[in-house]
């Protein structure tokens, strides 16, 4: 069984990514051009560098996050890098009235809406699961909760563009990942809704397409900052992250794997997931966390 693993997983997650990566149609930047997309998250990290390369694209832009200072930077270099427009709504995901309000924004300055990027999370640790509910319930509301609100106030506008919704998730969201349980959970809700969200859009033919990026160890200040000394792994560039998560948007991709060994593991899921479980595990400091 181990010289069949060796043997097989490493063909069979290259098949994997090739198909996840095939696109019936090329990615052009001009396919952005003068689209109207709303980035969350957008202040920090891969929801920066996505501003940025859409700047470039020059589409129209408006920007969220919590910090208002950091949006305002953001949206100056955006502007200089030629976006069509740039405009930012300052605000914390976990407030009930900010998707009505960052949606209105859109539909007053636009007319409407092309892409929704739906990129912000809380704020979480990297330790033991130590049973405090209170912070899974606020994490579930800003990681999930938000996504689906936001989507739902969007909905209207992208139906009329025929556009697309765009999930920045986690490999944490296809298998169990120690030290994030509520992270994760947050994430598997997210995968959970919107594959079921996509089910229903074809049966109803609505033409509003929904991208999953899963996503894998990001070079992010803040994920950096969190796990660099437990994780062996060499963290991925968020800028190459980020311009994937938009090829894949563009190109109406049901499915975005970032790094491309993100692939390989869910496919050992499927026929070894103890083995994948060890591997993880195997791949920790677990002397730092202690």
């Amino acid at each position: 069984m181990g010289l069949l693993l060796k043997i097989f997983i490493p063909l069979l997650g290259a098949a994997l990514a090739f198909y996840f990566y095939s696109a019936p149609e090329k990615f052009n930047e001009e396919m952005l051009r003068g689209k109207r997309v709303i980035v969350t998250g957008a202040s920090s990290g891969i929801g920066e560098q996505m501003a940025y390369h859409l700047a470039r694209m020059e589409a129209h832009l408006l920007l969220t996050a919590r910090t208002e200072a950091k949006l305002q930077k953001v949206v100056e270099r955006c502007l200089k890098l030629g976006a069509a427009s740039a405009r930012y709504v300052s605000g914390s995901m976990d407030s009930p009235t900010l998707p009505e309000e960052l949606l209105k924004e859109a539909e007053n300055t636009w007319g409407g809406l092309d892409m929704l990027i739906l990129n912000h999370i809380g704020r979480s640790g990297f330790n033991f699961f130590n049973g405090n509910v209170a912070q899974v319930r606020k994490l579930m509301e800003i990681n999930f909760v938000s996504y689906v609100a936001l989507t739902t106030a969007a909905l209207p506008m992208l139906k009329e563009s025929e556009g697309s919704i765009v999930v920045v998730s986690s490999v944490a969201g296809r298998t169990g990942i120690p030290f994030i349980a509520s992270y994760s959970a947050t994430k598997f809700a997210l995968d959970g809704f919107f594959s079921s969200l996509r089910q229903e859009f074809i049966i109803d033919k609505v033409n509003v397409s929904i991208t999953l990026c899963i996503l894998g160890y990001i070079n992010t200040e803040n994920a950096v900052r969190t796990v660099s000394h437990v994780i062996r792994d060499t963290p991925a560039p968020k800028e190459e992250c980020a311009l994937e998560i938009i090829r894949g948007g563009a190109l109406r991709q049901r499915e975005v794997h970032y790094p491309r060994r993100a692939a390989s593991g869910q496919l050992i899921r499927s026929i070894a997931p103890e083995f994948l479980d060890s591997l993880i595990r195997n791949s920790y400091r677990v002397e730092n966390i202690r």
